[in-house]
């Protein structure tokens, strides 16, 4: 069995409530599970948020979507995860964040294809990024993500899940998909006011005429109106792990 679990929580520190800003009047984390929903390969999905209150219309949401929801930690998103996957025990784990509502579908079908293919602990698009940042997908068996629930002692091992995993090459079995161009530089997330514009314009454009648009719909609109990627493009990639490193190296101290 293939879980999806979904990370969304609504006191993000640089954009409060990003999940729930309307696109098109729906919420932007409605959007992104309709995209995710088109998946072939993934048989559950859950939400997993915090047991804040804040985060009360995450599950009123859930609710009207008719998804489970599970609330936990705030802060320890690694023990928020592992308690929302305990409750079902499945062979194999998706992860996705409530951020990156242009994620594609078939994306995540073909990395989660090239983890199964190839026998792998932990497989994503991201190790080695060539996809638009916004469009990551890691997958692992839930016996390695219980194994990094037990060990996992950084900070930022506990607010971003997988580090634990992917840092121990020479434990856990590892495997990289890739794209055939670089895409990297690319930026299809929402962390700040601007990534959520540029998101806004993606959708207004090619919604209303092809609600299941893909990455390639996304990146032939770009080739005719490149103004777009100039709204965003020069945020950095990666900031909240590099803000958990520095913790990382106070508690190491």
């Amino acid at each position: 069995m293939i879980l999806a679990i979904l990370q969304a929580r609504l006191s993000s520190t640089r954009l409060p409530g990003k999940v729930l800003k309307p696109i098109l009047g729906r919420p932007m984390l409605e959007h992104q599970i309709e995209r995710i929903r088109r998946s072939r390969l993934i048989d559950r999905l859950m939400l997993a948020t915090s047991d804040d209150p804040s985060d009360k219309p995450l599950e009123l949401l859930c609710s009207r979507l008719n998804i489970a929801c599970f609330r936990g930690s705030l802060n320890n998103v690694l023990d928020r995860f592992y308690q929302a996957a305990v409750t079902i025990r499945p062979e194999h784990v998706v992860r996705l964040t409530g951020d990156c509502p242009l994620a594609d579908s078939k994306v995540i079908d073909s990395t989660i294809r090239h983890y199964l293919d190839g026998g792998f602990d932990y497989a994503s698009n991201a190790l080695e990024p060539s996809f638009p940042d916004g469009l990551d997908i890691e997958v692992f068996r839930f016996s390695v993500l219980e194994t990094a629930w037990k060990e996992a002692s950084l900070p930022s091992q506990k607010e971003h899940v997988t580090p634990f995993i992917y840092n121990q090459p020479e434990r856990f079995r590892l495997g990289s998909y890739k794209e055939d161009r670089d895409l990297s530089g690319k930026r299809w997330t929402v962390d700040e006011p601007r990534d959520f514009q540029f998101v806004e314009k993606i959708y207004e454009t090619l919604y209303p005429k092809n609600p299941n648009f893909d990455m390639h719909d996304i990146l032939k609109l770009l080739e005719q109106c490149p103004e777009l990627e100039a709204i965003n493009t020069d945020i950095e990639r990666n900031l909240g792990y590099k803000k958990s490193l520095a913790e990382d190296k106070k508690q190491i101290k």
